[in-house]
């Protein structure tokens, strides 16, 4: 990132509108024990996530930034992953939950943003939901990010790319200057017959 985006990220503006967009994309939605978060940066959004679930795991791509989070975060119920979330070095169906803020325009490619769903869905139990936003496009948007890596996510095109990955959506909606979504790891034919099976004894 840039050095204007860098105090940007760090800002009391991005601060205030973190802590705005964090509860208008979870939206009451249980994301479980496990969750894991795509790209926290320097954990603006980790620290009100954090407050929630049981247990995060923070997986970030920037050597300085991971660091940085480790150590604020350490002795907390946070766990700070250094990685690439095209190659996620986790094993299938680990996590409960997974989020992402504002960080699918930083992957350098339609391509690989798309290698980041299916990731996503890797790693995610049947049943799992993934929410997350991103931001629309505008001249900040743009001055922000001069110099470095933009690739804008259409959000009128974003759900079938969802399904694409596996999914089944549940939302995409638009508001003024993001997008959230909120989508789902299906149970398969057996994992759903086991649930209704389970909710039959339980009735």
């Amino acid at each position: 990132m840039n050095r204007f985006h860098q105090w940007f990220c760090r800002s009391d503006l991005w601060r205030t509108t973190v802590r705005e967009r964090v509860p208008w994309v979870l939206d009451r939605t249980d994301l479980g024990p496990n969750v894991l978060e795509l790209g926290p940066g320097p954990g603006l959004t980790t620290d009100l996530l954090r407050m929630s679930v049981r247990r995060l795991t923070a997986l970030e791509v920037d050597p300085k930034l991971a660091n940085a989070l480790t150590s604020r975060l350490r002795g907390s119920n946070v766990e700070v992953i250094e990685g690439n979330a095209t190659r996620m070095p986790f094993v299938g169906s680990e996590f409960s939950g997974a989020v992402s803020f504002t960080m699918l325009h930083h992957v350098p490619s339609r391509e690989l943003q798309d290698q980041v769903l299916r990731e996503v869905f890797r790693v995610l139990q049947p049943g799992g939901v993934f929410v997350g936003s991103d931001s629309r496009q505008s001249l900040l948007m743009r001055l922000i990010h001069l110099g470095d890596t933009l690739v804008p996510v259409d959000p009128d095109s974003f759900g079938a790319r969802l399904e694409s990955a596996g999914f089944e959506v549940r939302a995409v909606e638009k508001g003024a200057e993001a997008f959230r979504f909120c989508a789902r790891r299906p149970l398969s034919d057996v994992e759903r017959d086991r649930a209704s099976q389970k909710g039959s004894v339980l009735n």
